[in-house]
């Protein structure tokens, strides 16, 4: 199998790089600092079971990843629109797309969300039937241009969304383990969006407003509180979907403590002065609450504050 990484930041270069480390054929497309590095040094990963550097194809050409088999999306959300409509004439009828982003992602509804697809851009290129789900259960950070940080964990669920369980996931499962990714095929991968989707709704948002690391949130009083009343939200709108979680809120505020003095990734980005995933993360459980008639009086608070936040830092106000 051909596989191809459009966008090898932090998570898709981490997925790239495995699959590198086991051999198969990738190539990674990124853009500036980071394309120049790997194109002059490869792409070296730190990690704690030992680091190791790979050397696989490096593009700045989205046309050279025309005819992959396989196609992980590893940019924010936020840019999957634009990124979309350049890489539609790249799928082929056979291509399989990876959807990795966090959120809700735009293969999730029929109708498009306007908070993940605004316009119904991603979906009107990317079809929905070639289209499998993933969840990435790891941390990673790019420490510099051609190099990516290991923080913790090591798993990336896959999923039809259809919930069967298909030849294509897994021999694209079969690539990953080989590279050292565990890739549990799941046929409940809509239940496990909205497991994680549970805590980045609630700790992401909360922690760029803060800037408060994962344990920091789930030890203050206060703050615990809010997370509650946030995750409460999320578990009422989901509900009225028909979705059962599979995890209380007390598990994922414990499981949050656990991974300790960690940024989230949405605090991060707000560091690094970065767009925040916020209209997927967040906006989309506000406009799926409208839609079902479940009221999110705290998210829709959090949200308007965490949109106000993301505009000033850009702007570098």
């Amino acid at each position: 199998m051909r596989f191809a990484v459009a966008g090898a930041g932090a998570i898709g270069g981490y997925v790239g790089a495995c699959l590198a480390r086991a051999g198969a054929d990738v190539t990674l497309f990124a853009r500036g600092a980071h394309l120049e590095a790997m194109q002059a040094r490869g792409l070296r990963v730190l990690h704690e079971d030992g680091d190791f550097e790979v050397h696989p194809a490096i593009t700045g050409d989205l046309a050279s990843i025309a005819g992959a088999d396989v196609i992980f999306l590893g940019v924010k959300a936020h840019a999957l629109p634009e990124l979309a409509a350049r890489l539609g004439p790249m799928i082929g009828p056979d291509t399989v797309v990876v959807s990795t982003q966090n959120g809700i992602p735009w293969w999730y509804s029929d109708t498009p969300l306007e908070s993940v697809d605004p316009g119904g851009i991603i979906a009107g290129n990317i079809p929905r039937q070639q289209v499998i789900g993933s969840i990435a259960y790891f941390a990673t950070t790019l420490q510099g241009p051609g190099v990516i940080r290991h923080v913790e964990g090591n798993r990336l669920s896959l999923g039809e969304p259809d919930g069967s369980r298909s030849e294509r996931s897994k021999r694209i499962a079969e690539a990953l383990i080989a590279g050292g990714i565990r890739a549990p095929i799941s046929t409940r991968i809509r239940q496990e969006i909205w497991v994680k989707l549970l805590g980045n709704a609630s700790f992401n948002p909360v922690s760029a407003l803060t800037g408060a690391t994962l344990a920091e949130m789930a030890r203050d009083p206060r703050t615990a509180r809010v997370i509650r009343e946030l995750m409460t939200e999320v578990e009422a709108v989901a509900g009225k979907l028909g979705i059962e979680l599979l995890v209380s809120i007390d598990q994922r505020i414990a499981g949050a403590e656990k991974v300790g003095q960690h940024k989230t990734s949405m605090l991060q980005d707000l560091e690094a002065r970065r767009p925040l995933e916020l209209d997927e993360v967040v906006g989309a459980v506000v406009e799926l609450g409208e839609r079902t008639g479940v009221d999110t009086p705290v998210m829709r608070a959090v949200y308007a504050c965490a949109k106000l936040l993301d505009r000033k830092n850009r702007e570098g106000k």
